[in-house]
């Protein structure tokens, strides 16, 4: 049991005449305090270092270094004048299919300053059917395929009234229900003629002012099964390789088993007025939308450096910024000093979310979107799906992509070309590599006995049972009152709370990684030079 053990042996030559012998020598190991174990000491060193040492509770270090932060600093002060609170939006206008794979355009879209990009006419330029997306084509294909539907009050873009009508706020409640794509496209098409009929132009217009109806949102329509939506997921392969579903520099690509509308397309069918709240994406990925048309959509978004103002907003007004639904009253953002990129996206247009980025939408017209994330393996972008994975521990919410598990993904296939970025995840495998060692050395010494059992291909990630949290590599398991064949995983600490016991009796440990396995990942882990700059 416990990890490899070696001994350093060194050779010294010694010259006898014409003779050359050697005699062994041992090299007696110095061991490093495990406060000064940094991504400079090799995997061997990190495991002598964490030798005895005793952990009461959590392991509570951070995955992170502040010292190996990228996030741009943003001048807030002296206050920004009002006229620049509302920034032009980057929007970037293709002449050509290979304009779209210049490697200038991802540079762009991802650099830390930019919060959203908008490509004008991607479609057009790339030669992409979006008909396969109309209400059409959708019926056509699936006409009972599963929809949610959020019910919303359909009012001006820039308002969010409360319930009396009194004065604007920050909750935006909606109520869910379930229907199919071919009864949504009914209600999609009769909304459409009914305005006609009442002659109702002014819908199409951002500066609507509307009536305050109550309209029916169609969203989170799965487009995973690649045997169903074939043509559709085909299609979207003509992206760019950065925007597509499926990526090797994508992080989400390394996951190892599908995050429904992340790592897979979802679509929305609307009608003017359908909103999606304010949010930024599950742990700060970008995401990728495209407008099918044939109306266009209005967004909001605001850069990441302001999110923690808007989440005092959000609690100051009752409503959780990570769960719940909110709207931002655009006067309480310009008062306090945040800018505010606003545009319209028309059909064809492709807007790019960067990390972070706080964004809220909502449809001018009646259209159809598509939408899915990615993950760029750059800096900017890893240490914000860290930092979220972190808080979200924090605020007792699940993490949707399981950080640990994707940074060892990652560091086992893709060859990483920059230096920072090599640090945040050497350094993420390091804090894991701590975090393992000192819970196995105490799991042993207290007498419990710990089972190897490997993971199997398309495996998903574990997360506790109780509180959430991922679970790498030791899993608590326990049987669910005595039935052998449901299994609950669990963190070391809840397996402790459920199994009312010091010994963890009834509990058993799975490990999933040889630590030789850690080790040889953690060592290989380098800077490789990228040979296309």
């Amino acid at each position: 049991m416990g990890p490899p053990k070696e001994l350093k042996i060194r050779l010294i030559k010694v010259e006898s005449g014409d003779r050359e012998t050697f005699i062994a020598s041992e090299v007696e190991e110095r061991r490093i305090p495990l406060g000064e174990v940094s991504i400079r000491h090799t995997a061997s060193e990190v495991i002598r270092a964490c030798k005895g040492v005793k952990v009461k509770g959590k392991f509570r270090e951070s995955y992170l270094l502040r010292a190996f932060s990228v996030k741009p600093v943003l001048i807030t002060d002296p206050p920004i004048p009002r006229e620049k609170l509302n920034p032009p939006t980057p929007s970037i206008y293709l002449e050509s299919k290979r304009d779209a794979f210049s490697p200038v355009l991802l540079q762009f879209c991802t650099d830390p300053k930019n919060p959203v990009t908008v490509i004008r006419g991607l479609a057009g330029s790339l030669r992409l059917n979006l008909g396969f997306f109309s209400t059409k084509s959708l019926v056509e294909a699936n006409a009972e395929h599963a929809v949610e539907v959020r019910t919303q009050v359909q009012q001006p873009a820039d308002e969010n009234w409360d319930a009396t009508g009194s004065g604007q706020t920050w909750p935006c409640e909606s109520s869910r229900s379930h229907t199919t794509i071919a009864k949504y496209a009914q209600y999609q098409a009769s909304s459409f003629q009914e305005s006609l009929q009442v002659g109702d132009e002014h819908i199409h217009t951002p500066e609507a002012k509307s009536t305050g109806k109550i309209i029916k949102f169609g969203t989170n329509i799965d487009l995973s099964d690649p045997k169903r939506w074939k043509p559709q997921l085909q299609e979207l392969l003509k992206l760019p390789a950065f925007m597509r579903v499926e990526f090797n520099g994508n992080m989400l690509s390394h996951v190892g088993h599908t995050i429904l509308g992340m790592n897979t397309v979802q679509l929305y069918m609307k009608v003017p007025g359908s909103r999606t709240p304010g949010h930024q994406e599950n742990n700060n990925f970008c995401s990728v939308n495209i407008n099918i048309g044939p109306g266009d959509c209005e967004w909001f978004a605001v850069h990441e450096h302001y999110w923690e103002y808007v989440n005092n907003f959000c609690e100051k007004h009752g409503v959780d910024y990570l769960t719940g639904s909110w709207w931002p009253v655009l006067e309480d953002l310009y008062r306090s000093n945040i800018p505010v990129y606003r545009f319209i996206q028309r059909p064809g247009d492709l807007v790019w979310i960067n990390a972070g980025s706080i964004h809220w939408v909502q449809a001018v017209g009646w259209c159809n979107n598509i939408a899915w994330n990615v993950g760029p393996l750059n800096s900017y972008q890893y240490q914000l799906a860290l930092e979220r994975f972190e808080w979200n521990e924090v605020k007792k919410v699940k993490s949707i992509v399981p950080m640990i598990h994707v940074s060892w993904n990652v560091a086992r296939t893709i060859k990483i070309t920059d230096q920072e970025t090599y640090k945040m995840v050497k350094h993420c495998l390091l804090q894991s590599i701590k975090h393992i060692q000192i819970q196995r050395d105490q799991l042993v010494a207290a007498g419990k006995k710990i089972s190897y059992q490997s993971r199997v291909k398309d495996e998903p990630a574990y997360y506790c049972n109780e509180c959430d949290v991922e679970v790498f590599d030791l899993l608590f398991v326990t049987s669910e009152s005595g039935n052998r064949k449901t299994y609950m995983v669990h963190c070391e600490d809840c397996a402790r709370t459920v199994s009312k016991s010091p010994s963890l009796a009834g509990v058993v440990v799975l490990e999933q990684y040889r630590m030789e396995e850690l080790m040889r990942t953690y060592d290989s882990l380098c800077v490789v030079r990228d040979t296309h700059t």
